[in-house]
């Protein structure tokens, strides 16, 4: 059952998509969210900074990272409205986040599509959250692009 804050922050998730797709980026986005708090926020970035590692869930880990002063997020969540990707997952794996919470799976590049559990033992995973809403910006995204 989804709670009514993993909506609240799939929605911040969501703005921070719509910000990628206004910049021909990818719609992604991501929030993470440390005791009640949104402490990072990000959105693909790939063609703006011509860098493949530029994901929303990067820039997101990047930037708490930074107000944490540490490189573990053990008390936080990431809501993100892509299922992340091996990559992305991975460093949220060594990253020790508590929580990842995305929107729409990915069959073609999602992690699931690689292994079923890159993260840490600790962090507890959801999918489906807001997933029509993730999923519909992401088809009009690329429907505009053919």
């Amino acid at each position: 059952m989804i709670n009514r804050d993993d909506e609240k922050y799939m929605r911040l998730a969501l703005q921070e998509a719509q910000e990628a797709m206004r910049h021909d980026e990818v719609p992604i986005g991501a929030v993470i969210v440390s005791q009640g708090h949104v402490i990072a926020r990000g959105h693909n970035l790939t063609e703006t900074l011509t860098d493949v590692t530029a994901h929303a869930e990067m820039q997101a880990i990047t930037s708490a990272q930074t107000y944490l002063g540490g490189k573990y997020l053990t008390q936080c969540t990431l809501y993100v409205t892509v299922e992340p990707c091996l990559m992305c997952a991975g460093a949220l794996g060594w990253s020790q986040i508590a929580r990842v919470v995305y929107g729409c799976d990915d069959p073609k590049r999602g992690y699931h599509t690689y292994c079923q559990q890159p993260f840490h033992k600790k962090t507890v995973v959801e999918g489906g959250v807001l997933a029509e809403q993730c999923a519909a910006l992401m088809q009009d995204f690329f429907k505009k692009k053919r």
